[in-house]
């Protein structure tokens, strides 16, 4: 079969538990599982791109063998967050029997932070009532929004974000496989844009590789719409130097002929100002100036008036600092 126009990040998609990356702590644990032949019910709570979708999936298909997909659920609660998909879907597959030799089938509610709290309530007499017959796995970003009767009766894994050298070790493994050549400056750009989300950093490679077999830096920020953190910096050099014109300018590029996105560009402006060597209290005054324009554009403000007022702030209080 030509797989030549498949998605990597369902083609390299780890189809065992120990193939996952950057969790080893994680792959021990749900193993055991394997290895005892029980298993209870489990929440999944982590960023993006980490690997709860997949940790669900692999789990399954070594439980049960030959006849994971009819032992084996998947439904994302963002799709139907009411309580009818509780009462309806959820209930009439948790309450059938396993098929073969399985003595529990297992339902994986993705994004299980979207249900309402009507919803997760029902979600949990569900639990109680079919344990014998069907195991959960929810998996969410954030834990907080889960209901304490659910979490208390859950084991909790806590996907952390991808380290570099996990997501450095994965794109090695794909690179190698589809013969491209990635430079030591293009590795570090996937880490950085990907910031612990694998399926960033494999779509990074992917749209990188259908323009030419040889990979750089430019090529990555470019098909991703990412600022080069050299950019970043100048552009925040410029507003502490009371550079009003030439930050702006270089804003201007940014958003308008590279096509940065205006939250993007802020995020990025986060993480350099925190590993910048600076004056705490001016550290603390351009947080406070980011956080300020993020939340404008959440209530959807004029990302260009805000962006630039963002700018002209950094420049007020690079000369509170000098006077």
């Amino acid at each position: 079969m030509d797989d030549s126009h498949t998605i990597w990040i369902e083609k390299y998609r780890p189809a065992v538990l120990k193939d996952i990356v950057g969790q080893d702590e994680i792959v021990e644990r749900l193993s055991s599982y394997v290895k005892s032949g029980s298993l209870p019910h489990l929440l999944f709570t982590g960023s993006a791109g980490v690997g709860k979708t997949t940790a669900a999936v692999t789990l399954a298909k070594e439980f049960f063998k030959d006849s994971w997909q009819v032992n084996f659920r998947e439904m994302n609660a963002s799709d139907e967050r009411g309580i009818d998909v509780v009462r309806n879907q959820i209930k009439e597959f948790s309450r059938t029997k396993p098929l073969g030799t399985a003595s529990f089938k297992i339902l994986f509610l993705d994004e299980a932070d979207a249900l309402t709290t009507d919803a997760q309530a029902a979600l949990r007499r569900t639990m109680e009532s079919y344990a014998q017959t069907c195991r959960f796995i929810l998996s969410c970003n954030y834990s907080s929004k889960i209901i304490d009767p659910i979490q208390s009766r859950c084991a909790i894994y806590r996907f952390k974000p991808l380290g570099a050298d996990a997501v450095k070790e994965e794109i090695r493994r794909i690179a190698a496989h589809e013969k491209l050549t990635v430079s030591d400056a293009a590795m570090d750009a996937i880490v950085y844009i990907a910031q612990g989300d694998m399926r960033k950093a494999i779509n990074a490679l992917q749209g990188a590789a259908i323009i030419r077999s040889t990979i750089d830096e430019k090529m990555i920020y470019a098909i991703t719409s990412t600022a080069r953190p050299d950019e970043i910096n100048d552009l925040l050099s410029r507003s502490l130097r009371g550079d009003f014109d030439g930050a702006e300018s270089l804003l201007a590029h940014l958003l308008h002929e590279r096509g940065i996105a205006p939250n993007e560009l802020i995020n990025q402006c986060y993480r350099t100002i925190l590993s910048m060597d600076i004056d705490r209290k001016l550290k603390v005054r351009l947080i406070d100036h980011l956080g300020e324009a993020d939340f404008r554009l959440s209530e959807g403000a004029n990302s260009d008036i805000q962006l630039e007022a963002m700018i002209a702030r950094f420049v007020v209080s690079s000369e509170k600092r000098e006077s």
